[in-house]
């Protein structure tokens, strides 16, 4: 109605909320499977005899299964500093958005891994060093030109000294 997805639908969710989500969803999923009327049919007897204490013990024995489960999961979080790694991962991915090359792959074969890797770089470090030696051949013959013009000038004034000095004896 406002003509636009707003900023939610911008920005995907990150790996963090993701993980969260799935964890949540097993959660779920978890209960579901371990229904109270399962419960019910693996302790009908004590079910017969008591349903209301039976329905107890079910609440009871899911919530706390539920809170070892997430406690679990957190200590996994924690010691596997799965935040910060999460946010540096969504971090590398939006980097490499404006990437126009794409990303390298191995192959599994070493040897074509490392020449896929390093004939490019070579490839444009030669271009470098042929401009450059190019820069450096054109500096050099003007410096060549340059030394032949002072020889050349350096004769000239030798024979002009040598002309006056004969002129003066």
């Amino acid at each position: 109605a406002d003509g636009g997805g707003g900023p939610a639908l911008a920005a995907a969710p990150g790996r963090a909320q993701v993980f969260t989500t799935v964890v949540d969803t097993f959660l779920e999923k978890l209960v579901a499977a371990g229904s109270y009327q399962r419960f019910v049919n693996c302790y009908r007897c004590f079910y017969k005899l008591q349903p209301q204490l039976t329905r107890s013990i079910y609440d009871q024995f899911i919530s706390q299964l539920q809170a070892s489960i997430k406690e679990e999961i957190q200590e996994v979080k924690n010691e596997g500093n799965l935040e910060v790694l999460f946010s540096s991962l969504d971090k590398i991915v939006e980097e490499a958005k404006d990437r126009e090359e794409p990303a390298w792959r191995p192959s599994g074969i070493p040897e074509e891994d490392v020449r896929s890797t390093m004939v490019p770089y070579f490839l444009k470090h030669r271009s470098h060093l042929r401009r450059v030696l190019r820069e450096k051949e054109e500096e050099n013959r003007k410096v060549a030109e340059s030394v032949l013009m002072g020889r050349d000038r350096i004769a000239e004034l030798q024979q002009l000294i040598q002309a006056r000095q004969q002129a003066w004896q």
